[in-house]
């Protein structure tokens, strides 16, 4: 599975997509006996380990008298039950921030690593390298600058989900959004030049250039 975005860039541009949008068949994990002080977060009862919960996920949490009630970035699983959360940061190498503190807090884990696999596969096939070019010489492990193709994995995402709440019924606030963020994707992938290490050594030996997908020696 090839990825370019995690479920925190995503709660960057649309927070709402982990409370009332969240897709419940993409539920990792849920409860309402959690305990948060600072930036610790646990629950005896929970295996975020079995449940698949990964550092760069986010979780939602609702405390009984609203003070805390938002989505919040998974830093690290410390155990099967206790977890390192923080305030959205600029900078994943930044310190955690405490969210707060409360006993009975509810939470839930969704995510969208599904969606953002099928973007990382629609993006290797656009910029024609393996697994989306199957024929490719190269793969996405020989991206020297993965990071590039962040904004368009998380646009790419962003875009199928409103796409499937407009299918639902009347969702034409939804698909307004999934055309906006659709369009948003077009200039990201435009804008990419990925730099291809062709012989393992770490540096650079094509570019691949987003706004015409071909090779360009440096």
């Amino acid at each position: 599975m090839v990825s370019f975005s995690n479920d925190v860039d995503i709660l960057k541009y649309e927070p709402m997509l982990f409370g009332s949008l969240h897709l419940p068949w993409q539920v990792l994990v849920s409860g309402n006996d959690g305990v948060l002080s600072g930036t610790t977060f646990t629950c005896s009862g929970a295996d975020f380990e079995s449940a698949g919960v990964i550092a760069g996920g986010v979780i939602y949490l609702l405390s009984d008298n609203g003070d805390i009630d938002g989505g919040y970035e998974i830093v690290s699983v410390d155990s099967e039950s206790q977890l390192t959360v923080s305030v959205v940061r600029a900078d994943s190498d930044e310190l955690a921030v405490a969210v707060g503190n409360a006993e009975q807090i509810s939470y839930r884990i969704s995510t969208f690593r599904p969606q953002a696999a099928e973007a990382g596969f629609m993006l290797t096939e656009y910029f024609g390298i393996r697994p989306g070019n199957p024929a490719s010489d190269y793969n996405a492990d020989d991206i020297v600058n993965p990071d590039v193709l962040k904004g368009a994995g998380v646009y790419a995402v962003i875009s199928s989900i409103y796409a499937m709440l407009g299918s639902k019924g009347d969702g034409e606030g939804y698909w307004k959004k999934s055309l906006y963020y659709k369009k948003l994707l077009a200039k990201a992938k435009q804008r990419c030049r990925l730099s291809i290490d062709s012989d393992g050594d770490g540096s650079c030996d094509f570019t691949r250039v987003g706004a015409s997908v071909r090779l360009v020696r440096d």
